[in-house]
């Protein structure tokens, strides 16, 4: 009975809709989506694998345990460079802060210089290391990066004071703000806008997973406008859930946060990304 459960299990689960999530707020249309029922349960079975590392949600889309994933564009590039095929349904909202450790009084990215800044290689964050050694004129050796792929962890460590900078995004930046860690870089000032939902490209090749995926964007679409229309505060159960903020965190987060409806990434963020990649 129980061997049958589990083929039975099995089954539902390879033909559902799978997306790997972090929880992040640039996934927070999708926790959404699925709290209130705006993916239609009786058309299509769409389920969230949540991780707390991005590179745990590469190891998953390019081994076809998920169909899409939300991500950076550096990070897709390079998967699709490394082999795995990938089509982009839209760009998200996400955006990433720099933070110094308040003990570390460092206030300028001039000061970074001979200290230790916390990312995932080869991901936006390890972009926007670069670009801060290079906006400072620092050689690129006088910058440790260190690879701390859980955000979890990388803010833990800033907190602790166990790292001099971290790049983090929503809501782990506004954690890191309210414990008064200082703020030296943000993404949305250098005009990136590298977010990004993918699929596979065998999922977006394949009929039924077109009508699951036609489901999704709806319900995504939905989202997005209620969320704009109520506030992410609004939906506070929701990030306590799935990003395990507590209530005062919930009410640091920014009052203007806005998501756009699915809209594909531009060709200038792509080639952004593949510029990078090349160095």
């Amino acid at each position: 009975m129980i061997k049958q459960q589990r083929i039975q299990q099995l089954r539902e689960d390879s033909a559902a809709l799978k997306i790997a999530v972090m929880p992040t707020l640039d996934c927070l249309p999708l926790f959404v989506a699925k709290e209130t029922d705006l993916f239609d349960k009786d058309v299509s079975d769409i389920r969230l694998k949540m991780f707390t590392a991005q590179m745990d949600c590469d190891t998953a889309l390019a081994g076809g345990s998920v169909e899409g994933a939300v991500s950076d564009l550096v990070r897709t590039e390079r998967l699709i460079q490394k082999g795995t095929p990938l089509t982009y349904l839209t760009s998200t909202n996400a955006y990433w802060q720099l933070y110094s450790n308040r003990t570390a009084r460092i206030k300028t990215l001039k000061q970074l210089d001979d200290k230790m800044v916390a990312m995932t290689r080869y991901s936006v964050t390890d972009m926007l290391a670069d670009m801060a050694m290079d906006s400072a004129k620092l050689a690129r050796d006088r910058v440790f990066k260190i690879q701390v792929n859980d955000v979890y962890i990388r803010l833990k460590m800033l907190l602790n004071g166990e790292i001099d900078a971290v790049l983090l995004t929503e809501p782990q930046a506004s954690q890191a703000r309210l414990a008064r860690h200082t703020l030296i870089q943000d993404s949305r000032k250098l005009g990136l806008k590298q977010g990004v939902i993918a699929f596979r490209d065998k999922a977006m090749k394949n009929k039924a997973r077109m009508r699951q995926i036609v489901v999704f964007r709806k319900g995504y679409n939905m989202a997005c406008d209620s969320l704009n229309r109520y506030g992410v505060k609004r939906y506070r159960d929701v990030l306590v859930k799935y990003c395990k903020l507590k209530p005062n965190q919930v009410d640091s987060l920014p009052d203007n946060l806005k998501f756009q409806r699915v809209t594909p990434p531009t060709e200038e963020e792509l080639e952004r990304a593949r510029k990078w990649l090349k160095q």
